[in-house]
């Protein structure tokens, strides 16, 4: 009976430590805290954006390209996230969470609000190994788009790289 309690206060440990590092995620982005921030991940980590419009590569790999990509963030939205709802999963090292981002998208002032699932997956030290950011680049583009730009005119976002 021991042996279950061990193996369940492990798990419970490493799900929370996982479920730390994308809340730590979360505040540090918003914070605008890329330096801090990327110490989260492994060195190889990659972080994956599926929904990628134009402008915004879909797949970044390792510590230096994240930084890259991250690095026009806080620039670009001033942002926090809220409503942060994890599911649990049978892996204790996978993380799944719905959250919603509000604020602004500076160079338009425009409102930026925006709903995200994040399904993260994290090693042994509890660093981010694979980040799989579902997110509605419509709603990016929407509030980085100046608003006398005509409604049909090509629109792409310009953060990442």
């Amino acid at each position: 009976m021991g042996v279950a309690i061990t193996v369940n206060e492990d798990d419970a440990n490493r799900r929370a430590a996982a479920q730390h590092a994308l809340a730590e995620h979360l505040r540090l982005t918003a914070a605008g805290r890329v330096d801090e921030w990327v110490e989260l991940f492994a060195p190889d980590a990659v972080l994956e954006f599926p929904y990628a419009p134009a402008g915004v590569p879909q797949r970044v790999t390792g510590r230096d390209a994240l930084v890259a990509h991250m690095s026009n963030f806080p620039e670009t939205f001033d942002v926090e996230f809220v409503d942060l709802v994890f599911h649990d999963t049978v892996d204790p090292s996978l993380v799944i969470a719905e959250f919603r981002s509000k604020g602004t998208a500076l160079p338009t002032g425009k409102p930026y609000e925006q709903t995200c699932i994040s399904v993260v997956r994290t090693d042994d030290d509890a660093r981010i190994t694979h980040y799989l950011d579902y997110w509605n680049p419509l709603v990016a583009i929407e509030a980085l788009t100046p608003s006398d730009v005509p409604s049909g005119s090509e629109r792409s976002v310009t953060f990442g790289g």
